[in-house]
């Protein structure tokens, strides 16, 4: 089924409540910037307890739609200057170039919600590991808590240190993916944590996340 098609379950007062938040969870697995956990998480924390409120629900699930409309709206554009490019053959985005094909961060609170999955990761998933005696691993971890202790605004010295980790987290990916994969899971757990703090960092500052008012006639 389709997002819409989700998002009208939701929406419909005559399914099962429980349904109706499975519905809400199936637009989450179609539409989920942070990750499926994180990013409902973050919703619980801008909507409230959806699972049991309506009402939350409700804004939950407008609260995604106006974001993936963000989202979809820059893919628009992406998309057109992908085509522009290819006419002057250029067949292949610049290196480092964004691709929102693939979409890391909340659209509409980009810093607030990179620093709400910074947090999660680092308070729920201990990632990365505190206890660690791995010296890159200890780095990354100073770059979680700056992040966090700042506000994602990193200066340049950790900024550097930041792009260093993330680097070398790529590189174990990489050398890890057929031989280990446990080594594999923490490096690739540690790259998505990285990636939330580079986001938070690079963000423009967009206030906090504001859910769009219902239309007239449908739900609160």
């Amino acid at each position: 089924m389709s997002f819409r098609g989700y998002a009208r379950k939701v929406r419909d007062p005559r399914e099962p409540y429980r349904r109706r938040v499975a519905a809400l969870r199936s637009c989450v697995q179609l539409y989920r910037p942070l990750g499926f956990f994180v990013t409902l998480d973050y919703l619980e924390t801008v909507a409230g307890r959806y699972r049991r409120d309506e009402r939350a629900l409700l804004r939950a699930l407008r609260a995604v739609e106006a974001s993936r409309e963000l989202w979809q709206a820059e893919l628009r554009v992406y998309t057109a200057a992908r085509r522009a490019a290819k006419r002057r053959g250029e067949r292949r985005p610049p290196p480092g170039a964004a691709d929102p094909n693939r979409p890391d961060r909340w659209y509409g609170a980009v810093r607030q919600a990179a620093l709400h999955a910074v947090r999660y990761h680092h308070t729920r998933r201990g990632m990365p590991p505190a206890d660690s005696a791995d010296p890159v691993v200890r780095d990354a971890e100073r770059c979680v808590i700056a992040c966090l202790e700042s506000d994602g605004r990193m200066t340049p010295g950790m900024r550097a240190l930041l792009a260093a980790c993330r680097a070398e987290f790529g590189l174990r990916m990489r050398r890890t993916a057929r031989v280990d994969p446990a080594a594999y899971a923490e490096a690739r757990q540690i790259l998505t944590v990285l990636r939330h703090v580079e986001v938070a960092a690079d963000a423009v500052d967009d206030g906090p996340f504001r859910i769009p008012r219902p239309p007239r006639g449908r739900g609160a």
